[in-house]
C-alpha cells in the first residue's frame, strides 16, 4: 500500500554508523531508522545474541514462562522507577498499554469517570486509533473520524495550561520529555518536575513517552533521569531492540496493579528473539563509560552545529534538543536541506516546525561528527550558491 513516500534509495547492508546502497555508495547514518539503531548497524554483540537464540527457540507464547523476558523485565525494573513491565512489539503498543492502564486504575479505584488524559500539542504517540487521538494532530486524524474520546491537549511546556485543563474526569498526563516528530523540543528539567508536582497534587498518573528520547538518546538511560523525578508509567521501544521490533510499558505497582490476567496481552510481545536482542542492547548500554561517551560526543556535536548555524544564517536558524537527539531549525524548507544532505551522503530525518533531525547512533566518535559537519557545511553552502 502506498503509505510511505519513500526515497528512491535502497540499502543492502550496514556497518556501525554507515549504510551501503546497492550501488556500493556509503552513507553516514544520522537517522538511525528514526532513533532505532542506537548501537549502529550489525553490532557484533547483537548479531551474536540473535544468531544464538535463532538456533534455539523463536516463539512459544506467553502461555508459558519465557526466562529471557523475565530477565529483561527484572533488569529494566532495576534500572528504572518501575515495579513491573509489559512487553510488546512497538512504541504505539506500549502507549496503548499505558492508556488502558490509566483507565483501569481509576475504574477499579471506584472512579470510572476519570478516564481522560492530558496530552500536548504537536505530540506523536503512534499510529493506532488511540495514539493518533492522543497526539491530536489533524494530519494524522484526517479521514479517521470519529477520534477516540478522552484526550485534552495543552501547549507543550506550559504548566499553567496543564493545570487549567485538569478536571473531575482527568486520570493522567501523557508527555514526551523531548518531542521528536513535533520538532525536537526539549521540555527541560523544570517542566518535568512541575508535571510530577502537578500529578501528585491532583492525584493523577504521570505517563512519559520515551519511545524516541529514551534508551540513552539524551545521555542518560531515560530522558526524565535528568530531572531527578520519575513517572508512574513509561513507554519505551525503538532503540531497546537496536532494530529488532520491541516495545515495553513500565509502571509502578500502584499504576499497574489492576492489569491482571486476561486484561491485556500480546501474541508476539516478549518473544525469545526480541528478548535476546534487547538483553544484549542493555549489556552494551549499561557498560561502564558508554553513556559518558554519549555525553562527550553530544557536547562536541552540539558545539559544532552551533558554529554551523552562525556560519550559515541563510540556511540555519538554531539548534534544538538534548544529547544525541538534535534538531536544526531551517531558514529554508527543511525538505531542501534534507535532500541536499542525502545527495552528499548524510542521512537525516525531517520533523515538524521546519526541522531536520540528527539522530546518530550512540556509538559515533569524533571522526563521524567531523564527517557529518563537513557534509552539513558543504550542503548549506550549496543551497545558497
Amino acid at each position: 500500500m502506498p503509505t510511505y513516500a519513500s526515497a528512491d534509495l535502497a540499502f543492502e547492508r550496514g556497518e556501525g554508523a554507515y549504510l551501503f546502497a546497492a550501488d556500493g555508495r556509503r552513507y553516514l547514518d544520522f537517522a538511525s531508522g528514526i532513533a532505532v539503531t542506537g548501537l549502529g548497524h550489525s553490532h557484533p554483540r547483537l548479531v551474536a545474541a540473535l544468531n544464538e537464540q535463532a538456533g534455539k527457540l523463536w516463539h512459544c507464547s506467553n502461555l508459558f514462562r519465557i526466562p529471557e523476558q523475565e530477565r529483561l523485565a527484572a533488569r529494566l525494573v532495576a534500572l528504572s522507577f518501575a515495579d513491573s513491565v509489559f512487553m510488546c512489539n512497538s512504541g504505539a503498543e506500549a502507549v496503548e498499554c499505558g492508556i488502558k492502564m490509566a483507565r483501569k486504575h481509576f475504574h477499579e479505584a471506584g472512579a470510572p469517570e476519570r478516564y481522560r488524559i492530558i496530552t500536548c500539542a504537536n505530540a506523536f504517540h503512534g499510529r493506532t486509533l488511540a495514539t493518533i487521538a492522543a497526539g491530536g494532530q489533524e494530519k494524522h486524524l484526517k479521514g479517521f473520524s470519529p477520534a477516540l474520546e478522552g484526550f485534552d491537549q495543552v501547549p507543550f511546556g506550559n504548566l499553567n495550561e496543564t493545570r487549567a485543563a485538569i478536571g473531575d474526569e482527568t486520570a493522567a498526563i501523557l508527555v514526551e520529555p523531548v518531542q521528536g516528530e513535533g520538532g525536537i523540543r526539549d521540555g527541560g528539567a523544570d517542566y518535568l518536575r512541575g508535571l510530577r508536582e502537578t500529578a501528585d497534587e491532583y492525584g493523577l498518573l504521570l505517563f512519559f513517552d520515551e519511545i524516541q528520547c529514551g534508551m540513552g538518546r539524551t545521555g542518560k538511560l531515560f530522558a526524565h533521569n535528568w530531572a531527578g523525578i520519575a513517572p508512574d508509567i513509561m513507554a519505551i521501544a525503538k532503540a531497546l531492540g537496536g532494530g529488532f521490533p520491541i516495545g515495553a510499558c513500565l509502571a509502578t505497582e500502584k499504576a499497574a496493579s489492576e492489569l491482571t490476567a486476561g486484561s491485556h496481552g500480546s501474541t508476539f510481545g516478549g518473544n525469545p528473539l526480541a528478548m535476546a536482542v534487547a538483553n544484549a542492547v542493555l549489556d552494551v548500554m549499561t557498560a561502564d563509560g558508554f553513556l559518558d561517551n554519549v555525553n562527550r560526543q553530544a557536547e562536541n556535536l552540539r558545539a559544532r552545529l552551533e558554529a554551523l548555524v552562525a556560519s550559515h544564517p541563510k540556511v540555519l536558524v538554531e539548534v534544538r534538543g538534548a544529547g544525541l537527539m538534535l534538531g536544526l531549525v531551517c531558514a529554508v524548507p527543511n525538505a531542501d536541506l534534507y535532500r541536499e544532505l542525502r545527495e552528499n551522503g548524510l542521512l537525516t530525518v525531517r520533523a515538524e516546525d521546519n526541522v531536520v533531525r540528527l539522530l546518530p547512533p550512540l556509538i559515533i566518535d569524533e571522526s563521524h561528527i567531523g564527517e557529518a559537519v563537513d557534509i552539513l557545511d558543504r550542503s548549506c553552502a550549496g543551497l545558497v550558491s
